[in-house]
């Protein structure tokens, strides 16, 4: 994977919205009810904070009753967090190494 598309890969996690989201949905299963209560957010906008972690691959649904919950899917944050993990190993790398002026 390029390092460029891993850059907007994680882009998803920029929001302080979305990532308040995703705190909520590491201690449990939420409908956009629960997380509109939680957060404060307006309905529509929280829904667009979801479709955007739904595209992301980071949630999914599932019905229950009327409503849907959400759930954060740990596999897709492990996939993010070796993204950054590499990041990190380039930066330690490239702390010992200095581009030259011309």
């Amino acid at each position: 994977m390029l390092i460029s598309t891993s850059i907007d890969q994680l882009s998803v996690f920029s929001d302080p919205l979305r990532a308040e989201i995703i705190g909520l949905l590491a201690t449990e299963q939420l409908c956009t009810c629960h997380i509109v209560e939680l957060t404060g957010a307006r309905q529509p906008t929280i829904s667009h904070h979801l479709k955007i972690l739904r595209d992301a691959g980071l949630v999914e649904t599932q019905a229950f009753g009327r409503n849907t919950y959400y759930r954060l899917l740990p596999e897709r944050l492990e996939e993010y967090s070796s993204l950054l993990a590499q990041l990190a190993n380039r930066a330690r790398s490239a702390s010992k190494v200095r581009h030259p002026c011309a």
